[in-house]
């Protein structure tokens, strides 16, 4: 299994990133995917799932801002952040199926002024 996150940068309060995990590995259409996030200093926190059949769930930290979206033959999936906040800063992991042992390197998003 490979997960390769990417897309993360340095924003201002109220912007948008859109971030991408590239997976291989195992059989993509068929699992559900997640993104995590850790802060500086602290734990994984859970952020979003989307199930092989499209069904959504998400933190209420996030719920209305993000968007989590997949690409089955190009075995990639997506969080689409608008309106960020200082408190989305972290590095954010994607994992099949809140597998968090199986995540990427990761990919660091800043917000801030």
């Amino acid at each position: 299994v490979q997960l390769v996150e990417s897309g993360g940068g340095l924003v201002l309060p109220g912007g948008s990133l859109r971030l991408s995990c590239s997976a291989s590995g195992f059989t993509f259409s068929n699992s559900a995917m997640s993104w995590a996030r850790q802060a500086p200093g602290k734990g994984l926190e859970w952020v979003s799932d989307i199930y092989s059949n499209g069904v959504t769930a998400y933190a209420d930290s996030v719920k209305g801002r993000f968007t989590i979206s997949r690409d089955n033959p190009k075995n990639t999936v997506y969080l689409q952040m608008n309106n960020l906040k200082p408190e989305d800063t972290a590095v954010y992991y994607c994992a099949p199926g809140r597998n968090w042992a199986l995540r990427g390197q990761g990919t660091q998003v800043t917000v801030s002024s």
